[in-house]
């Protein structure tokens, strides 16, 4: 058997291709479904009432709706939606667990617990030559990238919107078509529930399309040469650019008829259904719009950066794998060996603190916000709410007497294994746990806190070469013994 590791194209026949696509498909679920398993392990509330996995479909379907060719969704308001789903799962609970769960089920599909924020399946297919071969799928549900504003925001991956559409490596464009039209069948047929359905799917699609465009122009962003400019897109954004109109011209046939619908209705429920999927057929019509104009300036994106990267030349080297080329081969070094290849990495990496670059397209919208307006008043301060604190488990006074007892030596040294062995024999239960305390409080005590208390004697304990051998206990052995404080009463002359 062999293992191969990354992503790896396939070679294998129809039947291999079709094994993999459905194994892929299950693998894209397993997050999900582990979220569900992991839910008895959290501590922080009793969270089996929620169905982790459906919340997670719910946090997706949020994400991919807020996206959009320049911008995603905001952790806030992805986190406030899905507290909504989660409230009307568990109404008896709090607000605050509500959004501890929705934080919890985002972070589980970012994988945040996880390095490299990503997913890993193995399976295995049969090569050319008859052997199996094991080959990783490695993708995302979510991913945190930077707008055009800096900021941070959430976008779906590829694989999440397969997720929600149900299907894996479809043809997006004819997968869009068969949509609308079954929509419009359903349309007239009056079966607007189904319509509806079918709507939603075909706005995933739009965003799945979407991010095609997307992904392949800020690849030329980053590296030009890495995209085929002289056959492959010149091709894809004029089947792209058909495809738009087309759609668009489709799309305001059916939000048209949708509309007569929902105005003529005279059920409430029907009426509401219409509005909905106006809603839903208007936002498709809005993103092909934005994607349309995306496509009408693909091509001034790639004479651009063309010109911005072949005068600024090419990278001179790779980045440097910090986790796997510094920190895991440290962590197998002692502290001494990886002193000095530590101290050189951070001489040579830290240097002055810079600003981050402002972005001239992110600053004019900025300075072109409306201010946000400020309350006249200040809001009310929450009444704090105090939990009581628990009782503290201490040692009674019996114990307190007899440990003092036993540690009072004035002239004589005893070993701690010896007033352990004979603390033992007592009736009183925390009896030696107390004792091995004081004696370990009495290592390098603090004399002056012992003068300033009038104690006439300090209690002081040393480590012998001996091992300490009673059971429940470990470390050295310690000499006990207690010394006579001495004082020199200036006001009096007396000692």
């Amino acid at each position: 058997m062999t293992t191969v590791t990354g992503d790896v194209i396939e070679s294998g026949g129809s039947s291999d291709r079709s094994f993999s696509e459905r194994v892929k498909a299950l693998s894209l679920t397993r997050p999900l479904h582990e979220l569900d398993e992991r839910k008895g392990l959290v501590t922080w509330a009793d969270a089996k009432v929620y169905p982790m996995a459906e919340l997670a479909l719910h946090a997706i379907d949020i994400v991919a709706i807020a996206q959009d060719f320049e911008t995603g969704a905001g952790h806030d308001h992805v986190i406030e939606r899905l507290s909504e789903h989660a409230r009307q799962i568990a109404p008896d609970r709090s607000v605050n667990e509500w959004a501890d769960v929705a934080r919890w089920v985002l972070n589980g599909l970012l994988n945040a617990q996880h390095i490299e924020r990503g997913f890993t399946s193995s399976y295995g297919v049969t090569s050319d030559e008859g052997r199996h071969v094991r080959l990783d799928f490695r993708f995302r549900l979510l991913e945190e990238q930077r707008d055009e504003r800096g900021g941070l925001v959430l976008r779906a991956s590829n694989e999440a919107l397969n997720v929600l559409v149900g299907a894996l490596d479809t043809d997006v464009e004819s997968a869009q078509i068969a949509a609308e039209v079954r929509l419009r069948n359903l349309i007239k047929r009056g079966r607007l529930q189904d319509a509806k359905l079918v709507a939603e799917q075909a706005r995933i699609r739009t965003i799945q399309f979407g991010e095609e465009i997307r992904a392949r122009l800020d690849a030329t962003r980053r590296n030009v040469w890495s995209v085929d400019w002289m056959e492959t897109m010149p091709g894809l954004l004029d089947e792209a650019l058909e495809h738009v109109e087309e759609r668009v011209v489709m799309e305001r046939g059916i939000a048209a008829q949708i509309t007569r619908t929902r105005d003529e209705a005279d059920d409430p429920v029907l009426k509401r259904v219409a509005a909905e999927l106006v809603d839903i057929v208007e936002d498709c019509v809005r993103r092909h719009t934005i994607l349309q104009r995306r496509l009408i300036g693909a091509r001034a994106v790639f004479r651009e950066e063309q010109d911005r990267q072949e005068f600024s030349g090419r990278p001179n080297g790779l980045g440097i794998d910090l986790y796997g080329g510094l920190l895991k081969p440290l962590m197998a070094l002692s502290v001494s060996e990886a002193a000095e290849p530590v101290a050189r990495f951070f001489v040579a990496s830290s240097g002055p603190e810079a600003d981050a670059p402002v972005h001239l397209a992110g600053l004019v919208r900025l300075l072109f916000d409306p201010p946000a307006e400020r309350p006249r008043h200040a809001e009310p301060v929450p009444e704090p709410e105090f939990a009581p604190l628990p009782e503290a488990s201490g040692f009674s006074d019996a114990e307190w007497d007899a440990a003092e007892r036993l540690l009072d030596l004035p002239g004589r040294t005893r070993r701690l294994s010896d007033l352990l062995a004979e603390a033992a024999e007592s009736d009183l239960e925390n009896l030696p746990d107390l004792v091995a305390l004081l004696a370990q409080h009495a290592f390098a005590p603090e004399a002056r806190s012992s003068v300033r208390r009038g104690d006439h004697r300090l209690r002081l304990s040393v480590p012998t070469d001996t091992p300490l051998d009673v059971p429940g206990f470990g470390g050295d052995d310690l000499l006990v013994t207690s010394a006579l404080i001495e004082r020199n009463d200036e006001r009096a002359g007396e000692r």
